[in-house]
């Protein structure tokens, strides 16, 4: 079989993989915002989006308008409209990264092609080439979204002693600018940076209501918003903010502690679900180490090659249902 041959081959079986993979990742996608819907209504209703501002939007945009400018006109037009971009750049700014998603995604976009270029030049296949174009798109991606989630959760675990300290100093006599500045001065990061970056909007004339509003969009933490409206309500109608700060972080190390539970009442059905994803992949790679012509059936034969499709997907959509039964919200 001439190299060309094997090289089609080795695409027309790569076609199929991808769509499984691809349509497993759609129903995933399905089923993780059925369960969100409820949890997307309380947001919006939490959100409030008023007519705050655009002086918010602009204070906001400071952080990364130089990295705009370097990003280029061609870039900011053809990367830039992508509906993924603000979501990307949300992650961006919620993993504490001081970078633009256009000049990103553009950078990752050169450097896979110009890899997957040399590795084709250099006599590798052609799915080598688009695997690691592949590789280069989503590795950094993934990078940005764990290093977020790590930030995120401490910045939640952080929250309720941050609300016990802005009681005491607000009980005090402070004023909640100045234990807004408290908070950034006395507790370590995310938390301090997130605060101390509300103090320095309102120093330069923002309205505190504005900075913790924009806060509460940059953070996107239920816990955060519900901070931030009822400071809102308070700094409205009035009342005893210290006590309403007492009460909700109170709420939150509560539903931390039960958190913590569920995590560990799931842990078994979770292990389960990843010795059960890895087991056939296990048992598939001693089938082609002890028998390979007993196992090359599988990407040689056309029936092969859709029953490997097949089981691939369904590894897949598995090990989804199963992460979506042991996720639970708390």
């Amino acid at each position: 079989m001439s190299p060309l041959l094997a090289e089609l081959n080795l695409v027309q079986l790569a076609l199929p993989l991808v769509g499984s993979v691809l349509l497993s990742y759609g129903i995933y996608q399905v089923i993780v915002e059925t369960r969100k819907g409820e949890r997307k209504k309380v947001l919006d209703r939490l959100r409030g989006e008023t007519a705050r501002a655009k002086k918010v939007e602009a204070i906001s945009i400071l952080k990364r308008d130089h990295l705009a400018d370097d990003a280029g006109a061609m870039i900011q037009r053809t990367f830039g409209k992508l509906t993924f971009i603000p979501r990307l750049q949300t992650m961006l700014d919620q993993a504490d990264l001081a970078w633009s998603a256009p000049k990103m995604l553009a950078n990752l976009f050169a450097a896979g092609m110009i890899f997957a270029a040399g590795l084709i030049m250099l006599d590798f296949s052609v799915l080598a080439g688009v695997g690691a174009f592949v590789s280069i798109m989503l590795l950094p991606v993934m990078y940005v979204s764990f290093r977020r989630k790590r930030r995120m959760k401490k910045l939640v675990h952080q929250l309720p002693d941050v609300f016990e300290m802005m009681s005491q100093a607000l009980r005090a006599g402070h004023s909640l600018a100045s234990a807004i500045h408290l908070i950034q001065e006395q507790m370590p990061d995310p938390i301090s940076s997130e605060f101390g970056r509300v103090f320095h909007e309102q120093n330069l004339g923002l309205k505190v209501e504005d900075a913790l509003l924009a806060m509460a969009d940059r953070v996107d933490s239920l816990d955060v918003r519900m901070f931030v409206t009822a400071v809102l309500i308070q700094r409205t109608t009035g009342g005893d903010l210290a006590e309403i700060l007492d009460k909700i972080g109170g709420v939150i190390r509560g539903r931390i502690e039960l958190f913590g539970q569920v995590q560990s009442l799931t842990s078994e059905g979770r292990l389960s679900g990843w010795v059960l994803f890895a087991l056939p992949i296990i048992v598939f790679g001693a089938t082609v180490k002890l028998n390979y012509s007993y196992a090359s059936m599988l990407w040689t034969h056309p029936t092969g090659k859709i029953l490997l499709a097949v089981a691939i997907g369904m590894q897949l959509m598995g090990l989804a249902m199963i992460r979506w039964i042991v996720n639970i919200k708390v």
